[in-house]
């Protein structure tokens, strides 16, 4: 599989960075308008509550549209482990349907003072093979980018 990574430091304490990060409304404001995000319904884990919280076993059942072109693509994520620790954190989402036939997007955080420490590392397989997979990285990052970017708008602050 191939492996694409990038991380980010925002001055805002890990409390505050993993709060927003493992949401519904996180993911809503992380993703970029291009890809036309549509979240279709969010599975809750057996007592999962009704907390806005993506916690260990929440399925989103989610498509995309990138740049409006063509048919919407079906996409479900499912959350396989979610941790949180005094100094760091981190939930390890996994494409169960989708564009790709491999997915597993890790999402780390870890403290540093009153900063924290994002690393995103996304573990996936194109349908094309391994010329694909070199090929998604032109389209993956533009997409971290903007994340990490809109991240740095929210939590750093002015």
């Amino acid at each position: 599989m191939a492996t694409f990574e990038r991380e980010l430091r925002v001055r805002a304490p890990l409390s505050e960075a993993w709060a927003f990060h493992s949401t519904e409304e996180g993911l809503l404001a992380l993703t970029p308008a291009w890809l036309n995000l549509r979240v279709e319904r969010i599975e809750r884990p057996e007592g999962g509550g009704d907390s806005d919280v993506l916690t260990e076993g929440t399925r989103i059942h989610a498509s995309v549209r990138p740049f409006g072109v063509g048919p919407r693509q079906a996409w479900v994520s499912y959350i396989t482990e979610r941790e949180e620790r005094e100094d760091t954190a981190y939930f390890v989402d996994v494409m169960e349907d989708g564009p790709f036939p491999e997915w597993e997007h890790t999402h780390a955080l870890y403290a540093d003072g009153e900063q924290t420490l994002l690393r995103d590392r996304v573990k996936y397989r194109t349908p094309a093979g391994r010329l694909g997979d070199e090929a998604a990285r032109f389209g993956l990052a533009p997409m971290f980018w903007y994340r990490h970017r809109r991240t740095r708008d929210i939590l750093d602050g002015p």
